[in-house]
Formats: structure tokens, C-alpha cells, sequence
């Protein structure tokens, strides 16, 4: 069995879609639904069972989990880049994950996890992921900091080597419809053209970039979830990897690409930055991912532009779901097996 804690979030979901195109349904969703439309993703899915994330937690510490967990995939945390409640950040991201690690590890289960390249801050200390680094990261916000606690807590402890630890990007694509606030900048760049003809983006607050050319390293939804497939496939590779596609774009090259899928003439408008992000807005991501090619990653990204394009025809303009679609059946993600490099 392959538990997935938040599997009925963005990433979760879709790893289940890519699973269950496999032929694989033995997985236990973890999650807190709550008031949110993410119950949605699960629609189109298979999967044996759910459980709510407080009672997973509590037979994890009890030690009445199912016997025949071979793996956890650990996705469920709070996303929020601008949550402000440190010690709630710290509950579900740190904590969370520090007690389900010690399961694992005790367990002799196989245990990834996301973290994300808000540990990167501004970027002055490089986008490398060495865990060697990771003490001269200084992260802008406190969600990045959340994320950061753990993997220096895995690191210092020494136990990062036996486990995965994914420092995810911009990650966007279907699915993510009941993020709010967090959707990515394609999906709100979807809707604000739908309701006004244009879009806003915010005007640079850094000399070193004109307005819009702050840059990014987008991964689209399908290709990070080969990077966890790849993961799943190898269980001899621990450690942490950049999760990302290596090529930084621009807002403004995003905008066009959704305008250009959407068959419209581009229409940016600047708007200031809101004061609470001053001095928290990285402007630039871009991902060392060569550790990740070393160990035998062949798989080719799509471009910015074909990724908006398979958002936009083949999901939003359809409003469906990963899952939904027929003709995914037909076209399931490449069983990718680890390769020497010579």
C-alpha cells in the first residue's frame, strides 16, 4: 500500500491519477477536507481508502497504521507562502513531518517528501541542492522556513540519506482549482482573461528586473510528477533533489503563453506590489536540477508554452480534472528506471 498525505491537494491527486494509470489503486488517501472544494479531485480517482489527517496522526502514534505500507509519499502541509501563524506553519510542516519520518524510518518504509524552493530566499546563497548548503540558506517568509526546519532537521540528524526530500518550484496545472489565494499564476492568468481581457501583474520592486521580467522556474503538474515516479521507481535513491524544469521564464512570458492558448491578443497591466510581500518576493528561481540527471532522470520537461497550451485545452476550458479525461488512459506517464552514468 502507498500512502499519500494530501492526496486530495494538487500534487497528491495528481500523483494518484499517474498511479492509477498504472494499474496501481492500493493507496490510503491522507487529508483535511474541510470547507474546500479539494473533495473535487478525488472524484475521478481509485484509491482504498481515506482518512482524516488527525486520525492518521493519532494511529501513527499509537502504532495501529496498516501493515503492508511499502511507501509514503508526504504532500500534505500547509502551502500558504503568506501564512502568518508561525506556530501553526510549524504544527503542520515540521512537526507532521518529523513524526512521520521516524515512522517510516523505524518502519523500513520508503518516505518522500516535499519541500519547496522557498528555503532558497532570495537566491544570493545559489539554487544548489547540496545538503551541505543547506545551513547558508536564509528563507524570505515563514512558510519557507517551515519547510526548511525539516530538511536541516533531517540533515543534522543524519537521516536525510535515507530518505527523499523534493524542493518543488513553481508547480502548476489542473487540479489545483481549490487553492484560492495560491492558485498559480496560469490559472488566475486563465480566469482574469475570461472576466476582464487582460492581466494584472505586479510591477518589479527591484532594479535589476523591468516589470514582468522577474523570472521563475515553472514546473508543469505532469512533469513533477514523473520526478516522483522516477523516485518511486528507485528506492536505492535518497537524499534531496531539486524538483524543478532547470529553465527560468517570466510572468510576462507566462501571460503571453496563456493569452496565445487562449487565442487572444496580449493585454498586461502593472500593479504595485502589495506592502505586506516587500522584502519577501523572490525575483528570480532558477534550479540546479543536475543531481537529479546524474542519478538517471531522462525525462524531457515541456516548454512553458506547451504546458499552458495542455492546461487550457485540455482541462480548464473543459473544466475537468486530471482523471477525467479519456484520452489520458492511452497516454500513461513512462515507467523511467534509474540508468549508470558512465
Amino acid at each position: 500500500m502507498i500512502v499519500v498525505t494530501g492526496g486530495a491537494g494538487f500534487i497528491g491527486s495528481s500523483l494518484i491519477w499517474a498511479l492509477n494509470q498504472r494499474g496501481k489503486s492500493n493507496i490510503l488517501i491522507v487529508d483535511n477536507l474541510g470547507t474546500s472544494d479539494k473533495w473535487r479531485n478525488l472524484v475521478p480517482l481509485r484509491y482504498v481508502d481515506y482518512m482524516d489527517k488527525d486520525l492518521f496522526l493519532e494511529g501513527l502514534r499509537a502504532d495501529v497504521l496498516p501493515d503492508n505500507i511499502s511507501a509514503v509519499i508526504h504532500l500534505g502541509a500547509c502551502t500558504n507562502t503568506l501564512e502568518p501563524d508561525g506556530s501553526y506553519l510549524v504544527e503542520n510542516n515540521f512537526k507532521f513531518s518529523q513524526a512521520l519520518a521516524g515512522y517510516c524510518l523505524n518502519k523500513h518504509i520508503r518516505f518522500i517528501y516535499a519541500s519547496s524552493t522557498a528555503t532558497y530566499g532570495d537566491g544570493r546563497s545559489g539554487f544548489d541542492d547540496d545538503p551541505e548548503d543547506l545551513e547558508k540558506l536564509r528563507p524570505m517568509n515563514m512558510f519557507g522556513y517551515s519547510k526548511h526546519m525539516f530538511d536541516l532537521w533531517a540533515h543534522r540528524n543524519n537521516i536525510l540519506k535515507r530518505m527523499v526530500g523534493l524542493k518543488f518550484s513553481n508547480v502548476f496545472g489542473p487540479n489545483e482549482q481549490h487553492k484560492g489565494d495560491m492558485r498559480s499564476m496560469a490559472l488566475q492568468c486563465f480566469e482574469q482573461i475570461n472576466t476582464t481581457g487582460k492581466v494584472k501583474l505586479f510591477n518589479s520592486d527591484h532594479a535589476d528586473f523591468a516589470n514582468g521580467e522577474q523570472m521563475r522556474d515553472f514546473l508543469y503538474i505532469k512533469d513533477a510528477v514523473e520526478i516522483l515516479l522516477f523516485l518511486l521507481d528507485n528506492p536505492e535513491l535518497n537524499g534531496l533533489y531539486n524538483a524543478g524544469s532547470g529553465k527560468p521564464r517570466s510572468w510576462n512570458d507566462l501571460a503571453k503563453a496563456c493569452f496565445r492558448a487562449m487565442n487572444k491578443d496580449p493585454q498586461i497591466e502593472f500593479i504595485d506590489m502589495p506592502k505586506e510581500m516587500f522584502g519577501r518576493y523572490q525575483n528570480y528561481t532558477c534550479l540546479n536540477i543536475e543531481r537529479l540527471r546524474k542519478e538517471g532522470f531522462r525525462h524531457r520537461y515541456r516548454s512553458l508554452e506547451k504546458a499552458v497550451n495542455d492546461y487550457y485545452e485540455n482541462y480548464y476550458s473543459q473544466d475537468s480534472y486530471l482523471g477525467d479525461s479519456p484520452q489520458e488512459a492511452s497516454q500513461p506517464p513512462s515507467r523511467q528506471k534509474r540508468r549508470t552514468i558512465q
